[in-house]
């Protein structure tokens, strides 16, 4: 492949014309974004004005008070990213890119793990790469990828979007776990159907785990049938906070909990039982011939970081 003009197909796009998009849609601001770009308002109006003429189609929708997304911008948005990061890739492969990376990464992850295990290793990678920013869309809600416009999302599912790839992270082993106090109250179960008279937390929208064990091959779950959850909840952290409390029984992923394991303010219920789901944990982006600077990077800061030696597994 001539890399040639595959730039030259790119640079007839007015990419800097995307790039002003790009960088407006971010901010809501377009003389914001063409300060940033080196560019006067009144050049960087037009410039935006010019793309649009070029698409057929209003991007933004500016009124003397704000600027928004139309339905095209947002459609488009995603687009435009890509656009973006092919060209950088197309330029660094001709030799004529910056060697420093740099850009706007938005990434998008449970809240939970984030908290726990990206938060306090950002500083360092900031150190490493004082050109990247970040932009983050913390919540134990999964986030539409595409839709969003993100660049990188943390999942704990395998992905099925046939627009998506994804690297393996880490395991994400599931276990039931209660208060030493909750139990003193209750009584510990013996059996998977010993759970239908116990106070139970799950998480919103979750589906019943099966659950599986060498002496038992009957293909029990959590929560069994029948039986509700009396606290239903979408937060990671706020669902084992309820647990360590005395609030029931949960099950949560081995990462979130080990400390509370070793500590003793929670305990392995049914410990001879484990979840049956091959849960693991995913970086997942859109699929495309290359992968940005700014996305790789953080990709392989995170595997050395968290895959190479997971602090929970230690």
């Amino acid at each position: 492949m001539d890399l040639s003009f595959y730039v030259l197909d790119i640079i007839l796009m007015d990419t800097e014309g995307i790039r002003l998009f790009v960088m407006a849609a971010d901010m809501l601001n377009i003389s914001g974004a063409g300060r940033q770009l080196g560019l006067a308002p009144a050049v960087a109006s037009a410039r935006l004005s010019k793309l649009e003429n070029q698409l057929g189609a209003d991007l933004l929708h500016r009124s003397t008070r704000k600027v928004s997304l139309s339905l095209e911008g947002a459609e488009f948005l995603p687009f435009a990213r890509e656009i973006l990061a092919q060209e950088d890739a197309a330029r660094s492969a001709l030799g004529q890119g910056s060697s420093e990376v740099s850009g706007t990464l938005r990434f998008a992850a449970s809240s939970t793990f984030a908290q726990l295990y990206i938060a306090p290793i950002l500083p360092e990678f900031l150190d490493r790469y004082p050109g990247i920013n970040f932009e983050l869309k913390l919540s134990d809600t999964q986030t539409n990828l595409i839709e969003g416009g993100y660049d990188l999302a943390l999942r704990n599912y395998a992905i099925e979007d046939s627009n998506l790839r994804a690297r393996k992270l880490a395991e994400d082993k599931r276990i039931l776990c209660a208060s030493p106090d909750y139990l003193s109250r209750k009584g510990t179960p013996k059996t998977p159907e010993d759970l239908i008279d116990h106070q139970l937390l799950g998480f919103m929208d979750s589906q019943p785990r099966k659950l599986i064990s060498n002496n038992d091959q009957r293909g029990c779950t959590f929560p069994p049938p029948g039986a509700d959850n009396r606290v239903v909840c979408d937060d990671g952290t706020s669902m084992r906070v309820a647990t360590k409390a005395g609030g029931g029984i949960s099950m949560n992923a081995y990462w979130s909990v080990y400390q509370d394991i070793q500590e003793g303010s929670l305990v392995r219920v049914l410990p001879e039982f484990e979840v049956d789901d091959q849960s693991a944990i995913w970086l997942v982006y859109p699929k495309s011939n290359v992968l940005s600077a700014k996305v790789r990077v953080f990709i392989d800061y995170l595997l050395e970081k968290i895959t190479s030696h997971p602090i929970w597994e230690q």
